[in-house]
């Protein structure tokens, strides 16, 4: 058995898109900007939901650590990334590449359970509108999501350990830009078959669980929905509720594909490009998606940039 080897604490390859340079220069400006607008937009609403006080509710406390979620997450992988596409040095340390990963799935799985938790927020705002302030308070709020960060440390303090102490006889290049729990399980020289299993059940417990409730909240709000008799009070229930529907069919869509299917038929470079959309694009554009399609968030904005001169003397006057 090579774990205890001290070899097996070498640095590891990146081999990432080292076998396509041009495309790599293409990849690093791309990448760039893409990391920029997460910083700039995740940030903005972080500092938003906290300073404006018509977002001190549920939804912007979620959406709040949604955005904090996306910005740790992608900014765990793309500073290496950028480094790694614009030099020729390739290597990440061992303790470098384990401290990834950790992180990578600390953040991924809580991101997965909050989703599933935002979900039931809008479930309660369409379904049982006159009970939302009661049903949402800010202790339930505080636990919910506190039960979604210790699922995702949960699931990383069970999985990092397994996939890193595969024996790999050697093998160093890792053919992804990223140490990822699947590429990394393919490099090893072992029987992976319990450590397949185990990351196929905790892949069950932590997506298709945290979906189906994604899916029956989505079901019951679809038929509260269609016993609105106004057309006004559908759009307004569907632009509540719409903007989460299409982060949630982003970011689910990816990763199931990816992560639940053996590591045997993993397919490196299909791989690499949908980790490259749900970890670089996905966090970007998702403080777009729900400040075009919200009101509330919109209005911040504008009132933060000075948009809304006088909003605030008009609102005492009608006081």
């Amino acid at each position: 058995m090579g774990r205890n080897n001290v070899s097996s604490l070498q640095p590891f390859i990146l081999v990432g898109f080292s076998d396509r340079p041009r495309l790599e220069m293409i990849l690093f400006a791309f990448i760039l900007v893409f990391y920029v607008l997460t910083l700039v937009g995740n940030t903005a609403i972080i500092l938003l939901s906290i300073i404006d006080s018509r977002l001190h509710m549920p939804m912007y406390f979620f959406l709040g650590n949604l955005s904090f979620l996306d910005l740790c997450f992608t900014t765990s992988i793309v500073p290496q990334l950028l480094w790694n596409l614009w030099g020729p040095d390739k290597s990440i340390t061992y303790h470098g590449c384990a401290a990834q990963l950790y992180i990578y799935m600390v953040l991924g799985s809580t991101e997965c359970v909050l989703l599933a938790v935002m979900s039931y927020d809008r479930y309660v705002a369409v379904c049982r509108p006159l009970h939302y302030t009661v049903v949402m308070h800010p202790r339930l709020c505080l636990q919910l999501v506190s039960v979604s960060w210790c699922c995702g440390f949960l699931n990383s303090f069970v999985m990092c350990p397994q996939t890193m102490q595969l024996s790999r006889c050697g093998h160093r290049r890792v053919d992804h830009f990223l140490c990822e729990m699947p590429a990394l399980i393919a490099m090893s020289c072992e029987d992976t078959m319990l450590v397949e299993a185990c990351a196929f059940v905790l892949g069950v417990i932590l997506l298709l669980v945290p979906l189906s409730l994604i899916l029956l909240s989505y079901g019951l709000i679809a038929a509260a929905v269609l016993r609105i008799k106004s057309t006004a009070g559908r759009r307004k229930a569907f632009n509540t509720c719409s903007s989460h529907l299409t982060v949630v069919s982003l970011f689910y869509g990816t990763i199931i594909y990816m992560y639940l299917q053996p590591a045997n038929s993993y397919s490196q470079d299909q791989g690499k490009f949908l980790t490259l959309f749900y970890t670089i694009v996905t966090p970007s554009i998702n403080p777009l998606i729900y400040t075009l399609r919200n009101k509330d968030m919109k209005g911040a904005v504008r009132k933060f940039l000075g948009w809304e001169k006088g909003a605030g003397d008009l609102n005492e006057r009608n006081t």
